[in-house]
């Protein structure tokens, strides 16, 4: 299947503006309801067309939209209008300096993406709560663009409770964000492939609050995620990619 358009998910206006004006891409006011927060932007690179959708403001908070609720109906949406054929869910996150990560790194979704904050303890639901949702292969896009790769792992706060840090640890995860599993459970349901590009702005392992690196490192890793994100953009434009389960050529 070839790949003619790309969805772009993004929660944070910070974090999509990088790419907005590196790609060049317009603001499509009438694209969903207008009750609704999201945004729309549009464009396209040589091969595809690009839609990113941002996650807007809360009208009753004036803050970015962020979290699973919010990133939920945003993929609904870009699916649902759209119809597209990949889908990038791009944004900001928290490494582990115990696993190699600094400020500014990159890391694309690999094995699976995964929720830490979705404990239900009852027979037949903690593997349910956790999700588990397959990634295409992204060994030759990884290699090409200088992208570190490892499991992403997905709750709703942006601090970390020591039961978080053990789902996180036996998850494998090396990525903590606010997004992508949420994201990849819509994609999961309509059989589109999802790929979670992650800039890292903390390191949940260390003394400095998680609060203060966010801030002090967004627009730093705004930049980078913008670098690696039109690149993977041109890298996927026109290319043959596998749906989940099928056995097309991986990514």
């Amino acid at each position: 299947m070839k790949i003619s358009t790309i969805a772009v998910i993004m929660a944070m206006a910070d974090e999509a503006k990088p790419f907005i004006e590196a790609l060049g891409l317009k603001r499509a006011v009438s694209a969903f309801d207008s009750r609704l927060p999201m945004e729309v932007y549009t464009g396209a690179v040589e091969k595809a067309e690009i839609v990113l959708v941002v996650g807007g403001k809360d009208r009753r908070f004036g803050v970015d939209n962020v979290g699973t609720q919010p990133a939920t109906l945003s993929a609904y949406l870009a699916i649902e209008t759209f119809k597209p054929d990949l889908i990038i869910n791009a944004g900001t996150a928290g490494g582990f300096k115990s696993k190699g990560a600094d400020i500014g790194d990159v890391y694309i979704g690999s094995d699976s993406i995964r929720f830490h904050d979705r404990r239900i303890p009852i027979p037949g639901f903690s593997a349910y709560g956790v999700g588990s949702y397959r990634t295409p292969d992204v060994d030759a896009v990884a290699t090409a663009l200088g992208l570190k790769k490892g499991v992403v792992s997905t709750g709703n706060s942006l601090d970390m409770l020591p039961e978080d840090r053990l789902m996180i640890q036996s998850n494998q995860g090396v990525v903590k964000e606010m997004e992508a599993a949420a994201i990849a459970w819509v994609a999961e349901l309509y059989q589109i492939p999802m790929v979670a590009l992650k800039s890292i702005t903390d390191l949940v392992d260390t003394d400095t609050p998680t609060q203060d690196e966010f801030l002090k490192n967004l627009n730093l890793a705004s930049e980078t995620l913008q670098e690696k994100l039109t690149a993977a953009v041109d890298f996927f434009a026109g290319s043959d990619t596998p749906l989940p389960g099928d056995a097309s050529p991986a990514l």
